[in-house]
């Protein structure tokens, strides 16, 4: 994997350059998406689906712009942010804050439109905005499941699995953040064991946390300890999410979370956590509306924090079931709104998440595989640059599968070739084969079939595609077992990548003060 100048000079901070593969052994990883040759960040080459004309949008950023001016956004028990905003020149009535026109998008000039998230091996640091797309792991999930042992609560052990599986990965470009709550370490210091996890057995770029201010501050700190404090002030490299408590609310968790991320010069994620139906209108339109007046507050209050810190415009949108108020996914409107939210984006010149691998079902069957299909390919069509939970989600995000896991990175292989777009240099066009073959014979044989046999087509590692009497002699295989089987083998070969003994020491006596400063919580 390359590197670009931004990214250059980082490896005395913990990062070593990992030694690319080469031959017949490289082509055929690349064929078959296997995770011995890691696939660099996409950049995209086939241009963005559109859903809504300049009309369209013009309409949605006067909607968004009334709503912010006449209804307001409330930031809830933060006096400080409130007296922030009273002196940008904001309305505030108590805990209702008012925005003048254009006041929001007038402190947006000062946000990146891309910037690199850098990983502490600086061959895998990331573009985040413009035509890249970086694929992050399930975020969030209290439990776990894997055809062995069911579904059961997520523990630390689990956590640091998914962190290996998704840095064995080759498609997944960024290691995420809550890959599942690991429930048997106390709530208010099980975020120190899951940074560490990230640091320790990955060295892709991570999240950090934001349940308390504190625990963001702690995710900063150890971050410092890896790159240099001076590295962080001036770079990303943190990424957070911040959910807007829909409709029109930020709380005081993730408010503080934001400041401490902010003022630190991370990447945020202003993310409306939107259930249609409950938590915005029925609409699209309707959504789109609340969505960017939404994200139009929390983002522009990250550069009142501190003016050109990094920040993503977020939009989590589902569908719900009117007669169970059950969330659902891979349904047509979610789909509207996120090539819509996608368009809005470009127009702030934000960078862009949304997506991933979605489904409502419990068990990888044929409906986890539908839903998340029709989640994951307007995620990559609409043009997203960072892309949550495109891997392991399962049972509308209670659940991390270790089956699904390797089940959606497959697909996310495929997404990375066909991001490609069209080959059109002298072997894509392939004018000497056409010639060397002419009319009524086969490809077979030539000799451009011949020297790109290996990776002319994607090569699933979970699909069976042999014959019958073949799967049936292979022991009759779902793709679920074959998935079970992939990612064991995974764990098997992992090896930790380089970690230099200072800095692991430091961070584990960070871990053990800090953890020794305050009594366990598990509220």
């Amino acid at each position: 994997m390359g590197t670009t100048d931004e990214t250059a000079g980082v490896d005395e901070r913990g990062g070593r350059r990992r030694r690319a593969s080469g031959g017949a052994e490289a082509r055929r990883a690349k064929r078959s998406g296997s995770r011995s040759l890691q696939m660099p960040f996409i950049r995209r080459i086939l241009p963005e689906q559109t859903v809504l004309d300049e009309e369209g949008l013009a309409l949605i950023e006067q909607n968004a712009d009334t709503v912010l001016e006449e209804i307001g956004i409330e930031f809830r028990e933060d006096p400080e942010a409130l007296e922030m905003w009273r002196e940008a020149g904001a309305d505030v009535s108590g805990e209702r804050v008012r925005f003048p026109k254009g006041l929001c998008r007038e402190l947006l000039k000062t946000a990146p439109q891309t910037f690199t998230q850098h990983a502490r091996n600086p061959e895998r640091s990331v573009e985040i905005g413009g035509k890249a797309t970086v694929f992050a792991p399930v975020y969030g999930p209290p439990f776990v499941r894997d055809l062995d042992n069911g579904r059961r609560y997520g523990t630390i052990e689990d956590f640091q699995n998914l962190v290996k599986l998704a840095y064995q990965a080759p498609a997944l470009h960024h290691s995420g953040g809550t890959v599942c709550e690991p429930v048997d370490i106390p709530v208010n210091k099980r975020h120190l064991d899951m940074v560490y996890s990230h640091i320790r057995y990955s060295d892709k770029p991570f999240m950090g946390s934001v349940t308390a201010p504190e625990r963001a501050a702690d995710s900063v700190a150890m971050a410092r300890m890896v790159f240099g404090e001076e590295f962080v002030d001036q770079n990303c490299v943190l990424i957070n999410l911040i959910n807007v408590n829909s409709p029109m609310v930020f709380d005081a968790t993730m408010l503080g979370a934001l400041k401490t991320y902010a003022r630190a010069n991370q990447g945020t994620i202003v993310t409306p956590f939107i259930l249609a139906g409950a938590m915005s209108p029925v609409t699209v339109a309707g959504t789109l509306t609340q969505v960017l007046a939404e994200v139009l507050a929390g983002a522009a209050f990250t550069q009142l924090c501190r003016p050109g810190a990094p920040v993503i415009m977020g939009t989590f949108a589902s569908s719900i079931s009117m007669q169970s108020g059950a969330p659902t996914f891979g349904t047509p409107e979610p789909t509207l709104v996120l090539y819509g939210a996608a368009q809005l984006a470009r127009r702030l010149n934000l960078p862009f998440r949304s997506g991933g691998s979605l489904c409502a079902s419990k068990v990888c069957d044929a409906q986890a595989a539908y839903e998340s299909a029709q989640t994951l390919t307007p995620t990559v069509m609409a043009g997203t640059n960072f892309v949550l939970h495109a891997a392991g989600w399962l049972e509308g995000g209670l659940v991390s599968s270790y089956e699904k896991f390797v089940m959606d990175c497959d697909q996310l292989a495929m997404m990375q070739q066909l991001s490609r777009g069209v080959d059109l240099s002298e072997n894509g066009q392939a004018m000497d084969a056409i010639r060397e073959v002419g009319p009524g014979s086969h490809y077979l044989g030539c000799a451009h079939t011949q020297a790109n046999f290996e990776t002319a087509f994607y090569r699933s590692p979970v699909a069976d595609n042999n014959s019958f009497e073949q799967w049936l002699a292979e022991g009759s295989k779902t793709a679920e077992e074959r998935a079970n089987g992939l990612w064991k083998k995974w764990l098997a070969e992992y090896e930790a990548p380089p970690l230099d003994e200072g800095i692991d020491e430091a961070l584990k006596e960070f871990i053990e003060t800090t953890k020794a400063s305050m009594p366990d919580a598990f509220s």
